[in-house]
């Protein structure tokens, strides 16, 4: 027990960002506009934590985090203006062309990081950091703008990652994953119960 003790004091910022990683996840099944404030401080934590195990792109997505929650609370909050149905965006699915846009975005940020990060960093994990990055910008756009697939995409990009941190021995953050993976399957699940709004 004391040796846990001592392994979680040495390793603070990982452990509060886990608990406000938690935090996050859960407000954002419960879809929540707190889940933006705790995605912020989330991103904050995890910048520190990834520059210091070397995963560059994973830091530099952090950055890229708190832009996105700024805007996902401005859009859950008023990002249906356009469509007449009230102020609060609902949950939509995703239409075949986006699926294909987003495909291709995926495609290409992934190997443009990888060649950066191959080239220019000391990186042990390249194309790892490289996906998972691409797949977490990807899905927490979806997220932001409430497309119901974001979970599928947090799935695939959490079950990668957990490796990931395993290789990197971020166990607090192992962990973070295995409950972010259980809680995208949840809130797959959960907002499949709101009447979804169907694109074309």
């Amino acid at each position: 027990m004391k040796s846990f003790l001592d392994w979680a004091l040495s390793n603070k910022i990982e452990l509060a960002g886990t608990v406000f990683g938690l935090i996050y996840i859960w407000f954002s099944v419960r879809q929540s506009l707190n889940t933006w404030p705790a995605g912020i401080i989330t991103s904050v934590l995890y910048c520190y934590v990834f520059f210091c195990t070397r995963l560059y792109a994973g830091m530099a997505l952090q950055f890229y985090y708190v832009f996105i929650s700024c805007y996902g609370w401005w859009s859950w909050k008023h990002g249906a203006n356009n469509d007449g149905e009230g102020d609060m965006l609902r949950v939509s699915n995703s239409p075949v062309v986006l699926w294909i846009r987003l495909l291709i975005l995926n495609t290409f940020l992934t190997a443009l990081m990888y060649a950066i990060l191959r080239k220019y960093t000391d990186s042990t994990v390249p194309f790892g950091d490289a996906l998972t990055t691409s797949l977490s910008i990807i899905a927490t756009w979806m997220l932001a703008r409430k497309k119901l697939e974001n979970w599928i995409i947090w799935i695939v990009a959490d079950l990668i990652s957990i490796g990931l941190y395993m290789y990197q021995a971020l166990y607090f953050t192992v962990f973070l994953f295995l409950i972010y993976t259980l809680m995208a399957v949840i809130g797959y699940y959960e907002w499949q119960k709101e009447p979804v709004k169907v694109q074309c």
